[in-house]
């Protein structure tokens, strides 16, 4: 049985990235999730991700930022 695995909604940051920003695949795989946010929403596209408060807190815990690692 294949259980589906839940996590950062890669297909719609992807839609994000390769749809409405026209970024190329070397560009998108250099951006962390908040810079790809914070570029959609500078140029006005909407930001379709699907992620709840708890789900996002849930990413930090298990992703935290470099910055916050070493403090």
């Amino acid at each position: 049985m294949i259980s589906k695995v839940t996590g950062f909604p890669w297909e719609d940051a992807a839609r994000i990235g390769f749809d409405y920003l026209r970024l190329s695949p070397t560009a998108f795989w250099k951006l962390t999730p908040r810079e790809l946010l914070m570029i959609a929403k500078a140029s006005g596209h909407p930001v379709p991700l699907n992620l709840d408060r708890n789900s996002f807190e849930e990413l930090a815990r298990k992703y935290p930022d470099e910055d916050q690692i070493n403090e």
